[in-house]
């Protein structure tokens, strides 16, 4: 497990130093903590218990902004990290964004009706899992052009192409699948971060994904639409314990996937997730 770490620890740093080369107007980086009890996994029909440590990073300078975010994902023993283990998976998962804002490197407006502006977004996911059946090495590239909503906070939604490839390795047959390459497929992609107030300063936040079939997997079986809706409301508990705005948050999340990595619900357990879970930011 320290590989891991140590590896996913080293991309934090160096894509957050990235973001800071170049010369950022604004930033906000932040580790946050979350935890469920109802998470699923393809081929697994129990409820999951996981402890997700994450780092992000966003940043906006002069042409557009960038995001980074890396997930430690540390699953209980009902997700064992090999064949006969009685110890649950680690997961890493890093991905990258960004956003070229077309009216700033062209000096044009985009803004129309509910839009403030448009852009242009590239990057990448990747992911390393250790767990008993599949040990995913998902390798992934993104690009297409995005619309930024005029609303409070951030509203911006993107249409992305999809390079997506794996190499999977079975503990259980010890048989290693050569890197495969998907079908190029869509992604139809929202974030969004709206403050509002009751009294008490919240702000609904997340993302939502939805995801073409992406043709055959590595197996030659046929693959689903994937739906990934994770939102939350998070409560600014900054000034209650006398540290500025907007340094610690904590609040609920609540995550729905449908078709999990392109695997059918129909038959296969664990295919669609519904997980609740608690959330704590610190942010710097």
């Amino acid at each position: 497990m320290s590989h891991l770490v140590r590896n996913t620890a080293a991309l934090a740093v160096l894509a957050c130093c990235a973001c800071a080369a170049q010369a950022a107007d604004w930033s906000d980086t932040s580790l946050s903590y979350r935890y469920g009890t109802k998470f699923a996994e393809p081929f697994n029909d129990n409820d999951i218990t996981k402890n997700i440590v994450n780092l992000s990073h966003v940043s906006g300078y002069k042409y557009g902004k960038n995001f980074f975010s890396a997930d430690l994902l540390m699953s209980s023993d009902l997700d064992p990290s090999a064949a006969g283990s009685n110890s649950g998976a680690h997961e890493a998962y890093v991905l990258y964004r960004n956003t070229l804002d077309l009216g700033k490197v062209t000096g044009n407006n985009f803004a129309y009706g509910p839009v403030r502006g448009m852009g242009v977004t590239v990057g990448f996911d990747f992911n390393s899992k250790t767990d008993a059946g599949y040990n995913s090495k998902k390798r992934m590239v993104v690009a297409g052009p995005t619309w930024m909503l005029d609303v409070p906070g951030f509203l911006d939604v993107s249409v992305l192409a999809i390079w997506e490839s794996n190499a999977p390795y079975n503990t259980f047959t010890n048989q290693a699948t050569p890197r495969y390459s998907y079908k190029t497929h869509a992604m139809l992609t929202g974030a969004w971060g709206i403050p509002f107030n009751i009294g008490i300063p919240l702000s609904f936040e997340g993302y939502a994904n939805f995801i073409t079939a992406k043709g055959d997997n590595e197996f030659g079986g046929g693959t689903a639409p994937e739906t990934n809706i994770d939102m939350q409301i998070m409560y600014d508990i900054s000034e209650k314990i006398g540290t500025p705005k907007n340094t610690f948050k904590i609040g609920i999340e609540y995550q729905y996937w449908k078709n999990k990595f392109g695997n059918s619900d129909h038959t296969n357990p664990g295919a669609t997730a519904r997980t609740p879970m608690v959330r704590a930011e610190y942010h710097f």
